[in-house]
């Protein structure tokens, strides 16, 4: 079902997120991001002032991680092809840092310690968030074939994570009954 109908406006901004993952045959996973941000309108980079036509990307940004079925990080890599300043993609090499980094509880702390502020991008370390929810659905089917029989040691990232999750709901009751807190 879509939103409501709107009230009569004009496009002034598009913003397009997509993220891929993709199994290697080394037994690790890419997980990709790419962000565009394009106008309707003729802008200007803010720095040279060159003229950007409209439907030119002013932010266009790519990201690949390089996980295991742990999630732990092995590689990251992001490209600005795009951004408002020509030197925007000269912080790129800092995502390096999250190498070691396992994507779960935490994950938007621990990406922000080392790549916050004036040590990231903004708009890279916003794609992190899409990029890092992707490689939970790329790999779901696969780490339970890796975890099957392994006993469940902490609670799953899941419980609580929405109103579906509550840990004393019965979506929780029925899969992880050992973590269940409702009633009997």
């Amino acid at each position: 079902m879509p939103l409501s109908p709107s009230k009569p406006r004009k496009l002034i901004h598009n913003r397009a997120i997509e993220c891929r993952g993709y199994e290697r045959e080394d037994g690790l996973w890419d997980i990709e991001g790419h962000l565009v941000d394009t106008k309707t309108f003729d802008t200007a980079t803010r720095d040279t002032a060159r003229l950007r036509p409209a439907g030119e990307a002013v932010h266009n940004m790519w990201l690949r991680l390089t996980i295991d079925l742990d999630m732990v990080i092995h590689d990251a890599e992001a490209v600005t092809d795009n951004g408002p300043y020509a030197i925007c993609g000269n912080i790129t090499p800092n995502f390096k840092a999250l190498k070691g980094i396992a994507i779960g509880r935490g994950w938007r702390k621990q990406t922000l310690a080392v790549l916050g502020g004036t040590k990231g991008c903004t708009h890279l370390v916003e794609l992190l968030g899409p990029v890092g929810t992707t490689a939970y659905q790329a790999t779901g089917r696969a780490r339970e074939k890796y975890n099957a029989g392994r006993p469940i040691t902490k609670k799953p990232y899941h419980i609580n994570s929405c109103h579906v999750y509550n840990e004393d709901g019965p979506v929780v009751k029925k899969r992880w009954p050992e973590f269940y807190t409702g009633p009997e």
